[in-house]
């Protein structure tokens, strides 16, 4: 009997080291694989369970989460939807996440461990974390001049802090409610369709996510590296380029818009934009110094995020002189985002560092503890000090004597530079009107802001499209809100200090 039962217990020690061993294929080697099954709901229901974090907007949330009652419990909401989305992009049951819904979203759903008190150990906490808050460095007075500037038409606006990259502004126009796609069945699905088969491609995030020819706001960068290089080193002397300019090796000619470009010196080819001056002064400077200056403002950089992912601007790194010549005046191949030209302009504004731009300053529990704010970084020194000096001063004068005089805000210094790019077969789509500048209150250590501006489709004859009409006012409306929202911390500062 004995020998039965010593049996009967070696059987059952097998069954419990082979249960054992199943439940730790389950639990461990096979938990991802499972996880990730479409067929197991529990992680979708889990998602959805708790409310999720907000995004925050100077303090304040420009979203939310509504119960519907149903077994995805609560779904996303947005407070401004349109104005903010190219910010914070949507959250769907359906379509899942995009912008910084997407980049936060383990904050945002609370599966993040770092929203653990003890983030090393977050694995053995068996509940599931309220979600974090995510806030950012937008300032809504600017969000809202740029979105009301921009009116519908397609386009898009970015504002930066050129001392730290903060980003101020980030609009695409036209945009969409991103609520309508926050939950399920048919009017989602209608919404997706309707949204995604619009015209105006309202999801589209224009400010990052589209390039364009930057057309004469590229001059700067061209600018910057003929300084740089010493190929320049009177910007008021003649330059000996004539007008119209031949293309080298070839017989095109490339002929200006304004007048007076023949022999012109640099300050006033950038103040009325001439083609012909800053073409051969791409070529004098050469192709390698020109890819380097461009790379260090930002373009051909495919890692860039903000935290979200940007599309990188170009600048062809292989091409002949006549291709070089009309890439310097940002024509040909060279494309940009608004952000990347609005790095060009905060580079300037800088003192020649390139901040790196970002769009989170802090996140949080959802009991306002802090997880993690972004610091200030250095992107790269994109031209020396006094070489960015002479461009302030450069484009100081675009906005009193020359084309962006549309931009110009009285006691204060704006800089800037217009542009009206050509695209499309044989340049006969409508251009691209474009404006990068900045702004600095009177008495003001620094500028306060660096704003880039794109409209697609300028209401004006063709002809008569320009960066100066068309985008230069829009610019003009964030750089004011910029300067007024300073203006009124300041006076905040001095009460707190007074009590």
């Amino acid at each position: 009997m004995t020998r039965y039962i010593r049996r009967a217990a070696a059987l059952c020690l097998v069954l419990l080291v082979a249960l054992m061993v199943n439940a730790v294929r389950v639990q461990v080697v096979e938990a991802d694989r499972l996880d990730a099954n479409p067929a197991n709901r529990r992680t979708v229901l889990a998602r959805y369970a708790e409310p999720r974090g907000d995004i925050l907007v100077e303090g304040r949330p420009v979203t939310g989460s509504a119960d519907t009652g149903q077994p995805l419990r609560y779904e996303r909401t947005y407070t401004d939807g349109p104005l903010y989305a190219p910010v914070t992009g949507h959250a769907s049951q359906t379509y899942g996440t995009t912008l910084v819904e997407d980049a936060e979203d383990a904050i945002l759903s609370g599966t993040s461990p770092r929203l653990s008190a003890l983030p090393l150990f977050a694995g053995l906490d068996p509940g599931r974390r309220p979600g974090g808050h995510v806030a950012t460095t937008i300032r809504a007075a600017l969000q809202r001049a740029a979105y009301e500037g921009l009116a519908g038409r397609r386009g898009a606006v970015v504002a930066l802090d050129p001392s730290s990259g903060r980003v101020l502004a980030l609009v695409s126009s036209p945009s969409y409610d991103p609520g309508v796609l926050s939950g399920t069945g048919g009017p989602v699905a209608a919404a997706w369709a309707r949204l995604n088969t619009a015209p105006g491609r309202p999801m589209l995030n224009r400010a990052l996510r589209e390039t364009y020819p930057p057309g004469s706001t590229f001059k700067i960068v061209t600018a910057a590296a003929a300084l740089d290089a010493g190929v320049v080193t009177n910007v008021h002397a003649p330059s000996g380029t004539p007008d119209p300019y031949r293309l080298p090796g070839t017989r095109t000619l490339l002929p200006n818009e304004a007048k007076g470009c023949d022999d012109a010196s640099l300050a006033y080819a950038i103040r009325w934009s001439c083609n012909t001056v800053l073409a051969r002064l791409g070529v004098e400077v050469g192709l390698s110094r020109m890819v380097r200056t461009a790379r260090a403002f930002g373009f051909n950089d495919p890692d860039l995020r903000v935290p979200s992912r940007v599309a990188p601007s170009n600048f062809d790194t292989d091409m002949s002189p006549d291709r070089l010549a009309l890439s310097a005046i940002g024509q040909y191949d060279t494309r940009a985002t608004p952000l990347q030209m609005a790095m060009v302009a905060a580079a300037v504004a800088g003192g020649g560092e390139v901040a790196h731009p970002y769009l989170v300053e802090s996140v949080t529990t959802a009991g306002g503890g802090l997880v993690g704010r972004t610091p200030r970084r250095t992107y790269a020194q994109a031209m020396t000090p006094s070489t960015a000096r002479r461009l302030r001063e450069l484009m100081v004068d675009v906005v009193e004597r020359g084309s962006g005089s549309n931009a110009g805000i009285d006691g204060a210094e704006v800089g800037g530079k217009t542009g009206t790019a050509q695209h499309g077969v044989g340049n006969q789509g409508t251009p691209y009107a474009w404006f990068i500048g900045w702004a600095r209150a009177a008495g003001a250590p620094r500028p306060a802001v660096a704003v880039a501006v794109v409209v697609e489709d300028a209401a004006a004859r063709r002809e008569e499209i320009s960066g100066g009409g068309s985008a230069a006012p829009i610019a003009r409306a964030v750089m004011e809100a910029a300067l007024e929202a300073d203006r009124r911390r300041g006076k905040d500062d001095g009460r707190q200090g007074l009590s």
